[in-house]
């Protein structure tokens, strides 16, 4: 059910015509020297509301734009002489809400992954590479450090005191 919010209150809008204005036989009454008695009027026009004018001092507004007559689109801003007003739907909606229902919680039978489980990540499983020249380079490089350390003992050795 669409709604007109002025200075914080909200009007639902329920029928088919409704007259704004400062007169108190006005379906929504603005008590402000800047609205007219008879300010302006909306009608529902299939599922769209039109607001109409009716020929106020002040003027009426939609979006900052002086207007004589238009369909109101929901967050459309009205100003009626000085007094803003926004034109929303209803958010506490026309249904009550649902019963809350207690759930029981009970511990997991297994741990076990099913059989059918695939893994959810989005990032993919890396493949195994099998790349023969890196494992030549490391193996040699491997061949070359033990010949390094042997070469190193063997030096140590020919250079150590004799007691």
């Amino acid at each position: 059910m669409p709604q007109l919010v002025i200075s914080g209150a909200a009007h639902e809008l329920t029928d088919e015509v409704i007259t704004i204005g400062r007169a108190t036989d006005n379906m929504i009454v603005i008590d402000d020297p800047s609205v007219s008695g008879r300010h302006a009027q909306l009608q529902l026009a299939g599922e769209v509301y039109r607001l109409k004018d009716l020929g106020s001092s002040n003027g009426t507004c939609v979006n900052g734009i002086p207007v004589t007559e238009t369909a109101l689109r929901f967050e459309d801003r009205i100003r009626f002489g000085a007094v803003d007003a926004l034109f929303e739907q209803d958010m506490r909606g026309s249904q009550p809400l649902p019963q809350v229902e207690e759930l029981e919680a009970r511990p997991a039978e297994s741990s076990v992954a099913p059989v059918d489980f695939t893994n959810a990540s989005p990032f993919p499983r890396r493949k195994q590479e099998n790349d023969p020249i890196r494992t030549v380079i490391l193996a040699a490089a491997a061949v070359a450090l033990l010949v390094f350390l042997g070469s190193m003992i063997a030096v140590f050795l020919m250079h150590a005191p004799t007691p």
